[in-house]
């Protein structure tokens, strides 16, 4: 019998993938504080963990770099890639993750939910990568839509996540190593205001 896929996270297997968190979003998408925090301490916690980053940048002569927040604690040499398409899987990145065999799962967040990150989430999935959506760091600029964009996602076959339960199972042990680290990460983020939405998403 095969085995099921679990959707287990695993640090020597993943990516953390930060979608277009730019300047001149901050007054347009619904919770950016919130979307700006997680973005940060999620690439804080590839940082610790060893896990690559990719960056995309949608069309930053008008939009802007990405957030300083973000920008701030990026690893060394990490990919930042502008972009037209909206989804994050232009050739540039595809040739990346070629770069990359190990890599078989995608930690996915950033905006908009609906339009960038869900047809990420689609050639993602479509490329055979298992796709987890980082709810605390997606959002759009009206909340009905980042609730569409999550259920369609999820309908497609993406596992809904936060930055919580991804941080806590890349780790799995209170003895891991790093534990502390991750752990003063999640306190961060449990100080910080969450979005706050009607929808159960």
């Amino acid at each position: 019998m095969a085995a099921r896929a679990l959707g287990r996270l695993r640090p020597n297997s993943s990516a953390l993938f930060v979608c277009d968190v730019q300047e001149k979003f901050r007054p347009l998408i619904a919770g950016f504080p919130a979307v700006i925090d997680t973005s940060r301490r999620m690439v804080q916690a590839a940082n610790v963990l060893g896990i690559p980053v990719l960056v995309t940048e949608q069309y930053p002569k008008a939009l802007g770099p990405t957030v300083s927040e973000v920008a701030s604690v990026l690893p060394p040499g990490c990919s930042v890639h502008a972009k037209t398409l909206f989804s994050m899987c232009t050739p540039d990145v595809d040739a990346w993750l070629k770069s990359k065999p190990d890599v078989r799962q995608v930690l996915l967040l950033g905006i908009e939910a609906h339009v960038c990150v869900f047809q990420t989430s689609l050639d993602l999935l479509e490329r055979g990568y298992e796709v987890h959506l980082l709810a605390d760091g997606i959002s759009s600029s009206r909340p009905h839509h980042r609730a569409a964009g999550l259920q369609r996602m999820a309908q497609a076959g993406a596992l809904i996540s936060n930055s919580e339960m991804a941080m806590f199972q890349l780790t799995g042990d209170a003895k891991h190593p790093r534990f502390k680290d991750i752990s003063a990460l999640v306190k961060e983020g449990q100080a910080g205001e969450p979005l706050q939405f009607n929808s159960a998403l």
